[in-house]
């Protein structure tokens, strides 16, 4: 194909399926889809919130916790709102540029949260087996130097894949079968060898999560190894549930980016609906969790989002 029809064909709009075999169905299946993001917004706002104006919580494991809630919004937003478009109004179209858009924020910010999981499996880990050093080890200042790292990192692999990504031919149908530009979804439309952007997307999938999941599991060994040590019982619970709310988040990111994952390479036997709808609530579910996990978990956000709530409830009281 020429260079000149290639580029035509490449400034042309995709049309998002929504979910195939189901389209008489979407405005029932946009209810919870929609309810998922409304609580995400107001979960992870009332977060940043309470971290942001409670100073007892400006401390390096809730500086992660705002980081994390800060990914979920933007990953929320980044596909929430244009599914809902095709679910309620039928606005299938997105333009060639805004598909691999949403595409490399969808692919980044995964990258950044498991950054982030890894650091803050660090920061218990430094809290738990070496706390006289935990002050001195993660500052405020070291603690962004990590958030910025982890989105650096985040761009800087994604990037070269969407240059592979965009520089592909898509010559074959617009149509992505799914509610959102997924990427082997949208790759399937290529009409040229998509081998190399394939072995790159395999390749920096491994090591990242590979990487990260080896340093997540050895620093929860050695917290483990530190917590059954210690001389109380009342003691060992109370590390246990401090690393109970990150384990689950952990837990959740992981096996469900997996099972996302091997879904759409291998169908199983399933219905294509199945494998949309269990991406699509990869997306959506998680980000909604963490806050409400956390918020029930963790005896300090309790406490910050209870005196966040009083100090709006007396304020609204004083302007009546």
């Amino acid at each position: 194909m020429s260079t000149t029809n290639q580029s035509n064909t490449n400034s042309l709009p995709f049309l998002l399926a929504g979910i195939p075999g189901l389209e008489d169905f979407h405005m029932w299946i946009s209810i919870p889809f929609c309810l998922t993001y409304i609580m995400t917004l107001l979960g992870n706002s009332i977060v940043l919130l309470t971290v942001r104006l409670d100073k007892s919580l400006h401390e390096p494991m809730y500086y992660f916790i705002s980081m994390l809630a800060v990914i979920d919004l933007i990953f929320s937003t980044a596909v929430v709102p244009k599914m809902l478009g095709v679910f309620w109004l039928d606005s299938r179209e997105i333009g060639f540029e805004t598909c691999f858009i949403q595409m490399f924020f969808i692919h980044t910010f995964t990258a950044v949260e498991s950054g982030v999981l890894l650091a803050m499996s660090f920061d218990r880990y430094i809290a738990i087996c070496n706390p006289l050093r935990y002050n001195t080890i993660l500052t405020s200042s070291r603690t962004i130097q990590i958030g910025l790292l982890s989105l650096a990192r985040g761009a800087g692999v994604m990037t070269p894949l969407m240059c592979l990504l965009t520089s592909l031919p898509y010559c074959k149908t617009r149509v992505i079968p799914h509610s959102y530009c997924e990427h082997m979804a949208v790759v399937e439309l290529a009409c040229a060898d998509p081998s190399v952007s394939d072995l790159y997307s395999l390749i920096v999938a491994t090591l990242l999560v590979g990487t990260d999941s080896i340093f997540i599991t050895f620093s929860y060994g050695m917290i483990l190894r530190s917590v059954m040590r210690l001389p109380s019982q009342e003691a060992r619970l109370k590390a246990l549930r401090t690393c109970g709310s990150h384990i689950s988040i952990i837990l959740l990111f992981y096996i469900g980016g997996l099972l996302a994952m091997y879904l759409q390479m291998f169908s199983f036997g399933l219905a294509p609906h199945v494998q949309v709808l269990v991406a699509d609530f990869y997306l959506t579910v998680p980000p909604m969790l963490n806050p409400l996990i956390y918020g029930i978990k963790m005896k300090q956000i309790q406490e910050g989002i209870f005196k966040l709530l009083r100090q709006l409830a007396r304020l609204s009281i004083s302007q009546a």
